[in-house]
């Protein structure tokens, strides 16, 4: 997509460098996941960017799809991670944070239905924001120096001003500077009585409805590539550091989740959400092999990882 060919191959080139005593921190170049419970389809994948095929490099973002409970009791949970490329942070850090996330739901399930049935929206935005602040801890760099030798002892005569605040990650700094990667997450409750769909995760990223035809993002409320009358489009509203969105789900929608590799050229790139709205817009959803090429749909400045988690309303 657009007016100039991507800078690389449209393959993979070269693997990441492997050490035979860590094999269990091998990551996959492409997951592909896929399900149906009713009306509902849903259809993920996490792939690797151009840009880290052609460097050897691992893939750090990480999909993690999974149902908890038997019945209308049961819920469908869909998370997508992104870890920083920064040293210190292993390829596996996004796959970690979802676990870790995805286990706390679970064992929560019949309490977060419950709210969801209940209409419990400042309950589940409380409990939630608490859940994904812990789970993205795993995200951040480790600690370059974890034996630091002891400070000296402080003089009390001198005064503290210049005494930096210890890091939320156990020696990782705070604020813009310590990038802390993202994890956003979809729950659905597969009772049939309960159309909504909690939205919530931390850092870049993206959540998206496509209703008629027309992208939607849907953390920021605001039409995608729909120019007002003085011929801008509005503006992004600032990204907090905990996102939280019910989506009421009606026939013919089709809402996605997506890390920042896709999240950024479906914003910024407007033949690359065209061509996701054709083919998703469709009388059916599209298989798995379908749907993983569609989602690799490429245009130049965009190489990075991709992570998506996309749900067709029937």
């Amino acid at each position: 997509m657009g007016d100039r060919p991507p800078t690389y191959d449209a393959e993979p080139s070269a693997l990441p460098p492997a050490d035979p005593e860590g094999l269990g921190d091998l990551v996959p170049d492409t997951v592909v996941e896929g399900a149906r419970y009713g009306s509902l389809t849903l259809r993920a994948a996490a792939v690797r960017g151009d840009s880290a095929r052609y460097r050897g490099e691992p893939r750090r973002d990480a999909l993690l799809v999974a149902r908890f409970g038997e019945g209308p009791d049961s819920m469908l949970v869909a998370l997508v991670a992104g870890a920083p490329r920064g040293a210190g942070t292993p390829p596996t850090a996004a796959v970690q944070a979802c676990r870790h996330l995805a286990a706390a739901l679970g064992r929560s399930r019949a309490e977060l239905v419950a709210d969801l049935r209940g209409g419990a929206r400042d309950g589940l935005r409380f409990g939630l924001q608490r859940l994904v602040a812990r789970a993205a801890q795993q995200l951040r760099p480790a600690d370059p120096d974890p034996d630091p030798e002891p400070a000296a002892p402080a003089d009390p005569r001198r005064p503290r001003e210049d005494a930096a605040p210890p890091g939320p990650a156990g020696g990782a700094p705070a604020g813009p500077e310590a990038d802390a990667g993202a994890l956003h997450c979809v729950l659905v409750p597969l009772d049939p009585s309960v159309g909504d769909r909690v939205c919530f995760g931390t850092g870049p990223g993206g959540l998206f409805l496509l209703r008629r035809g027309h992208w939607v993002d849907a953390y920021g409320a605001r039409l995608l590539h729909d120019p007002h009358p003085d011929g801008r489009e509005g503006a992004a509203p600032p990204d907090p550091a905990f996102r939280f969105r019910l989506v009421t789900a009606s026939p013919g929608d089709v809402l996605m989740l997506a890390t920042e590799g896709l999240a950024e050229p479906v914003r910024e790139e407007p033949a690359v959400a065209r061509f996701l709205a054709d083919h998703w817009s469709q009388p059916h959803p599209p298989g798995t092999v379908d749907f993983l090429r569609q989602l690799q749909v490429r245009a130049k400045g965009y190489a990075g990882d991709r992570a998506a988690a996309v749900f067709w309303t029937g």
